[in-house]
């Protein structure tokens, strides 16, 4: 089987965010679990998402869409250890009709060392109508620059 290889263009990460490997994050081989790796990428996740957000935009709770995961590829490249603080840079590609990638390089700046690589894939979601629903135009207008995939629907990037 093929191995998986995340590379995404340095320009791309348009956020970062700073968390610490936790005691309880730490494997029986003691390094970061690749559990608690996921629950970071998604910490990291919810924190661009909210900091994303205006004033002006509807609350997600009040006309209940909200962004779910498709899909987490991660790619390993050191190990990380109790309380090593890791830096989690943020981006977003390949936006369709209903959603993209979220992009994630994850780093330990003592060091300077590369510890993962993440992707995670999106759509937009109606909890009221219980389906997935066009990315508002409010969220595409904040990446003017993101490329547009083409599935079926003519949109410019």
């Amino acid at each position: 089987m093929a191995r998986l290889n995340l590379e995404f263009p340095e320009d791309q990460f348009c956020y970062s965010t700073h968390l610490t490997v936790r005691v309880t994050d730490i494997n029986a081989a003691n390094h970061l679990g690749n559990d608690s790796m996921i629950s970071m990428i998604s910490e990291a996740r919810a924190r661009f998402l909210f900091d994303l957000r205006t004033a002006d935009e509807p609350d997600t709770q009040t006309d209940q869409v909200g962004i779910i995961v498709t899909d987490l590829a991660t790619t390993y490249r050191n190990e990380a250890h109790a309380r090593d603080q890791l830096l989690f840079e943020v981006g977003v590609m390949d936006f369709n009709r209903y959603g993209g990638d979220i992009t994630f390089r994850i780093t330990r700046p003592a060091d300077q060392a590369l510890v993962a690589m993440a992707k995670s894939g999106f759509v937009f979601f109606s909890y009221e109508r219980k389906q997935v629903v066009p990315m508002p135009e409010a969220f595409a207008r904040k990446f003017p620059k993101v490329n547009w995939v083409d599935r079926g629907v003519a949109k410019a990037g």
